[in-house]
């Protein structure tokens, strides 16, 4: 039995909480969650917290916007209540995927101004825009039809430029628009020319139109349509971070943020628990020969999650490598770049698989992918015909921390080459559990409970790496 803790729990993971409950020994927290006719949430917690640590326990899937803000109105009511502190338990954390988007060097092209000689405008996407020198004009950055060749020309026939106090005066220099060899990257521009013509040609074919309309001058970059070109996107992440802290939550527990980065946008403390543990030992116990199988990260991105168990357990390590730069790959994005994520296809042809290498030797071998999150499964999925196919595995384990099965991947997964797919219980499984065979699911509510348990002790992430 622990004293002075409570327990409450969201409408995302009611089973998770049980169990909690359960393990720790104290009855759930009693808490009313309803929405108004306009679809409103509505809090109402109906046992006094004053005093005490209260744990929300709220998990970013399903309805995932509701839940958030459940969460944060449910947080709010605890400190209103006079609760000593806070603590927002995530398994899975939402938008954590959106932690930090980098400047996209595909976000704001820039075109080269007419040249003196003639030449052709050389357009690339390897630009950012300069800082204007003191003698260039602002705003004329990025060519707009004739409108900078043409004040240009009444600027040399003047010969003046508008002073101070609208006196004129003679400038020594004439204005001349920024040039593409103001930016910090036009050095390498001329190397970028040809992947970008390449990839600029593929995207014209899969449009079905090779010209743009007479009208649009050809100086100025136009989007290829349904491309979904956006040149500025949210950092949602940073902005659910603020949300949490300011609706007062004091402490936030989670497990295998997609970036552990995100940890640095709180101002409170952070407990990012591994999952790690519960793989290894469901590889130690249950896949036979494990000494001789080999840990296979599906991107690059996961190597450094993949090797840790590697080392720990032993085991050999391999990596998908995906070529952004391959013609199928560029191929494969023209066909599926308006198709919703749910109605891609489910089974994978040897084409769209050709934008992946084997880095690594599995020949007779087991292959056991490992990764953080499997949402519409397509990623595990390829990365299986590959290992079965050209990489020669006998068998295809997948490892997944948080299994949310978006869409139609429990049926990819179905006619897919995987022989089993593991993850956990950090998002509710029930439902997949019964469409899916290959689906085995670990519980980490003895994870959670124990961190509620040590949370006013010593540091919960410490509490659980020693026991594991």
């Amino acid at each position: 039995m622990v004293r002075n803790i409570v327990v409450l729990g969201g409408s995302s993971h009611p089973d998770l909480v049980n169990t909690v409950c359960h393990l720790l020994g104290i009855p759930n927290g009693r808490i009313t969650l309803s929405k108004f006719a306009v679809g409103e949430t509505r809090v109402e917690i109906q046992d006094s917290v004053r005093g005490k640590d209260v744990f929300v326990i709220q998990s970013g899937c399903g309805k995932v916007n509701d839940h958030l803000v459940e969460l944060l109105i449910t947080i709010s009511a605890c400190k209103t209540a006079s609760a000593k502190r806070v603590t927002a338990v995530l398994p899975h954390f939402p938008y954590s995927r959106q932690s930090d988007i980098p400047y996209n060097k595909t976000g704001a092209p820039l075109s080269k101004a007419p040249t003196l000689n003639g030449g052709k405008n050389d357009f690339t996407f390897e630009s950012r825009p300069g800082t204007p020198g003191p003698m260039d004009s602002p705003g004329l950055g990025v060519s707009h039809g004739g409108l900078e060749k043409e004040l240009s020309r009444i600027a040399l026939e003047r010969g003046v430029d508008g002073g101070v106090n609208g006196v004129d005066r003679v400038k020594s220099h004439p204005p001349t628009p920024l040039r593409r060899t103001n930016t910090a990257e036009s050095i390498g521009s001329d190397t970028a020319k040809g992947r970008y013509n390449h990839h600029h040609q593929h995207h014209q074919n899969y449009q079905g139109s090779s010209s743009v309309s007479s009208s649009v001058n050809t100086n100025e970059w136009v989007p290829p349509k349904g491309t979904g070109y956006k040149q500025w996107v949210a950092q949602a992440g940073t902005l659910v971070a603020d949300l949490l802290t300011c609706a007062g939550a004091d402490h936030i527990i989670t497990m295998d943020l997609h970036d552990p980065q995100y940890q640095g946008f709180f101002d409170i403390p952070v407990d990012n628990l591994y999952g790690r543990p519960l793989l290894q030992r469901y590889i130690k116990y249950n896949i036979p020969d494990y000494q001789n199988a080999v840990i296979v990260s599906p991107d690059a991105g996961g190597a450094k999650r993949a090797t840790a168990i590697a080392d720990a357990l032993g085991m050999e390590f391999a990596l998908i490598h995906k070529d952004p730069y391959h013609p199928s790959y560029l191929w494969f994005m023209s066909k599926d770049l308006n198709v919703p994520q749910e109605r891609r296809p489910t089974r994978i042809t040897d084409r769209q698989n050709a934008t992946m290498m084997l880095v690594g030797d599995i020949v007779g071998k087991v292959a056991i992918l490992v990764d953080d999150m499997a949402d519409t499964s397509n990623t595990i999925t390829r990365a299986a015909k590959l290992l079965k196919g050209k990489g020669g595995a006998t068998r295809v384990y997948a490892l997944v921390t948080h299994g949310v099965f978006s869409g139609d991947a429990i049926d990819r997964i179905n006619a897919s080459a995987l022989d089993k797919v593991i993850t956990t219980n950090s998002v509710p499984q029930d439902q997949h559990k019964r469409l899916c065979d290959k689906l085995v699911v670990l519980d980490v509510a003895e994870v959670f409970a124990e961190v509620c348990f040590f949370s006013t002790g010593p540091s919960p992430l410490h509490a659980w790496d020693v026991r594991c």
